[in-house]
């Protein structure tokens, strides 16, 4: 078992889609912020960098 507590997480709005979202840090205004699926989908498209 976990002594960890649960992380606060925090509202965002998605840059790619724009939905709402949870995350688990504060956002910082100046940077992205995705939604889980546009995350996946950045990550899928980085992973075939040369």
């Amino acid at each position: 078992m976990s002594d960890r507590e649960p992380r606060e997480m925090h509202s965002a709005t998605c840059s790619d889609c724009g939905n709402e979202c949870q995350v688990p840090f504060k956002p910082d205004p100046s940077r992205p912020v995705y939604c889980r699926d546009c995350w996946s989908k950045r990550r899928r498209a980085n992973s075939f960098r040369y």
